[in-house]
This record gives structure tokens, sequence and C-alpha cells, in this order.
């Protein structure tokens, strides 16, 4: 109990993580969890880290190769990969004493909250009460759209299943097209969209938006900066991968389609290409145009503190009004009448370059565990699949153009460690290899050099 108590707060997280993997993919070599009653260790693997990082990349197809007992065991691991490790890992800091200490909160809020916070218990409890309401919300309504299709038993289950995996922002289908043939379905658009969305704006936000909502006692409260900064970033980026996706799809994947099919098909995958892993199109068959916006939007993600990955729709924000603030010769960068701190304005920089070089490394060495590694020029179409892969996982997105399948053993573990770095979070891994605390280090004379 010593030892635990000295344990960095990144590596319990990361450590709850592995053990997670370690019982999912115990369970799913178990013979009753596939229809054939066999599957291989790296698949296995492979599969329990998706679930548990909420990814959806997959290498056999969920619905057809797993049994009920695997689906559940897949369905456990996405709620407690979406959820569960998060709340627990707040709760097992709570458990190390009878309160939480200033520096164990400052390490915390990080992945939790924008400042130390006092009220953490209640934090976790709004996490679990919004998700109940949620996912039940969603099962309610899923589960009676598709009993026009399916026996009640069955439409209650995939209602359940894809309820949760919406929420989690998992990507995880029991369709073998995921929702394409739903693709004009109003209704099912709506539900897994919102689903999406309330999971990826991040529990912290909820939870500010329901204290100024419902607790404020007709006292005057406004919105954090962080909750106003997720909300109008998020709406943003919705509405440009929209608007990208139907001008340049319109007369190539999005030909022959509705009104309504085009937009529910824009909107949808602009939602769910920052982190959800759902789609109502076939990725594969999409221009370079718009596949190169769909991975910028992949490599933002979600919103801190949520289900999904990606380097996150704040540190987009931050650095985005840094740069006007340069272009502009102002010191400070200020958002909403206030003033980010210069160390948040550092990380977020830190941030999106160590993220740079982390999905470029995967990149090629995914690229050199290839037989043949991709070095002609026929090859150049693979070379962007494998691309659009590698930060489909570092976003814990899911979309796939095909290429997870084709990957050798060697190129799958790249995937799995990308997955794993990209829900634990690019930061937490940081404060493993070099430590939480500042240090000063050797001060010199300043000499300025030449840059841009």
């Amino acid at each position: 109990m010593k030892a635990f108590r000295k344990m960095h707060p990144g590596t319990i997280v990361l450590s709850s993580y592995l053990v997670t993997i370690g019982a999912g993919t115990f369970l799913l070599l178990l013979p009753a969890s596939t229809v054939s009653g066999t599957i291989s260790f790296m698949d296995a693997i492979f599969t329990a880290t998706s679930a548990v990082c909420v990814t959806g990349l997959i290498v056999v197809d969920t619905g057809s190769y797993f049994t009920l007992f695997g689906q559940h065991i897949i369905l456990a691991l996405i709620q407690l990969g979406g959820l569960g490790v998060m709340t627990i890992s707040v709760t097992i800091f709570l458990m190390i004493g009878k309160q939480v200490s200033f520096k164990q909160r400052m390490a915390m809020q990080d992945l939790f909250a924008h400042t130390p916070r006092e009220d953490i218990n209640q934090l976790v409890k709004s996490i679990l009460w919004f998700t109940v309401i949620a996912e039940l919300t969603g099962i309610l309504l899923l589960t009676a759209h598709w009993t026009k299709e399916y026996p009640l038993t069955k439409a209650f289950y995939m209602g359940v299943f894809h309820s949760v995996s919406a929420f989690c922002n998992a990507g995880f289908s029991l369709f073998t097209k995921s929702f394409m043939d739903y693709n004009s379905d109003v209704f099912l658009n709506v539900v897994i969209c919102t689903l999406i969305i309330f999971g990826g704006i991040g529990f912290p936000v909820v939870y500010d938006i329901y204290k100024t909502v419902f607790r404020s006692q007709g006292k005057r409260v406004t919105l954090s900066v962080q909750t106003k900064t997720v909300l109008i970033t998020t709406g943003i980026l919705i509405m440009a991968g929209t608007a990208v996706f139907w001008s340049v799809e319109q007369n190539a994947s999005l030909h022959g389609y509705s009104f309504v099919g085009r937009f529910l098909t824009s909107v949808f995958q602009s939602i769910t290409c920052r982190t959800a892993g759902f789609n109502t199109i076939n990725i594969a068959t999409l221009g370079n145009a718009t596949l190169a916006f769909m991975i910028f939007l992949m490599v933002v993600g979600a919103s801190p503190g949520s289900c999904g990955g990606g380097i996150k729709t704040t540190t987009l924000a931050v650095l985005g009004k840094f740069a006007w603030s340069r272009m502009r010769n102002n010191i400070r960068v200020n958002m909403f009448k206030k003033s980010i701190p210069k160390d948040t304005v550092a990380k977020s920089t830190s941030l999106v370059i160590i993220s740079m070089t982390i999905i470029l490394s995967a990149l090629f060495l995914l690229i050199l565990s290839t037989p043949d590694n991709l070095r002609s020029g026929e090859h150049h179409s693979q070379f962007l699949s494998y691309l659009f892969e590698v930060v489909s996982a570092f976003g814990t997105v899911g979309l796939s153009m095909g290429a997870t399948t084709q990957m050798t053993c060697l190129g799958k573990l790249l995937i799995i460690i990308i997955m794993l770095i990209g829900r634990v979070g690019v930061l937490t891994f940081s404060y493993l290899i070099a430590g939480a605390e500042l240090t000063k280090g050797i001060e010199y004379a300043e000499e300025n050099i030449m840059i841009g």
C-alpha cells in the first residue's frame, strides 16, 4: 500500500489500462469468446486494446467473429475504457488517503479539470450519473428504432451495444459495414451523433454546465473559459468538417445520394472522425482531399477529460489564439477576457510537437514493417492508408481504410502502442519519462537565432 501511495498518477492511470487490457485479452482467448473457438494472441490483444482505448480499429468482424460472450467482454472493456478507468483513477486517489493532496490534484487536473478542485467526489458522481442517463436514453431510443427491424430482445441488445459504444466514442459496431446502411436514417443519425458529442466534449465541461444551470441558486455564474472554448471549437470543427465533406464529395462518393443523405453523411463523418470511428460511407472510396482533412480532424480529436483522444480541441484553440496574438505582437494569449497561463501555452506547443513526432515515427516504423517497405511509386495510396491508420489509432478514432487487417504482427503491435499512448495521453507519458516537476536546469547567457 505504501508503494501504491508513492506511485506517480500517470503510472496508476497507465497501470489501470494495462491490467484491464491484460484481463480482456485473457477472456477473449477463451474458446467461448469466438465462434470458431480460437483467436490468435495478437488479434486478441489488439481487440482488447482497441476496446479499452475506445478506438474501434478491428482485425476481425465484431458481429460475426465473436460470440455473445465475446461481444459482452468487448462491451465491458469499452465501458471500462471510456468511463471506468477515468473515474476509477479518481476514486483510487481518494482511497489513497482521507484527503487528496494539493500536489496530487495538480497532477490530476490535466486529465479531469482545468484547475485544482475540492469537489472531486461530486465530480465523480456527476460523471456516473451523466453516463447512466445518456446511455440509458440512447438505449431506449435505439431499441425503439430497431424494433421495426428485429425482435425486441435483439433490438434491445443492439441498442445497448451501440449506445455504450457511441457514448464512449469507441466505434465498435455489430454491423459489418458499421452504419452505412443507415446513411439516410435521420433518427438514427441524430441519436448516434448526439451520444458521440456528449461523450466527446468532456465530463468537466458537462459538470461545469450542470453547476451553472442547476446549482447556481440564483447567483450569477458564468461558464469557465475551458467550457466556452470546448463548445465553440467543437461547433466550428463540426461545421467545417461538414462543409468540406459536402463540397469535396458531392460529385464523388456522395453522387446519387438524396439531399438528406448528403447532409446526414457529411455531418455524421464530420462528428465521428474526430473520435468515434463509426462510418456511414466507405472510407476507402473518399478522395485524397477529404482524407487529408479527416486526418486533421482525427489529430485534433475530442476534448480534455472525455472518452476521446487526439491533441484535444482546447490545444488547437490555444495554439490558434497564440499564433493570432503573435501576429498582432501581443505578449499574452487572451481568451474570453482571461489571460491563458504561459505554462499552458508552452504545454500546448510541446504536446503538438511530441504528438507529431510520435505519429511520424510510428508511420516510418509501420512502413518498414511491411514486406515491400512501400518504396516504389505504385504504393503511394498504401502510404496514405497507413498514415490514416496511424492517426486514427493516435486519436483513438477507429476509422480505417482497410490497412489494419493486412498488417504484420509488428505493424499491429505498433498500432497497439499508439492506441495506448493516444488514450492515456501524451502528457501522461511525458510525465512518466521526465517527471511532472519542472526543473530549472542549467541557464546560460542568452543569444538570439533567426526563425521563420
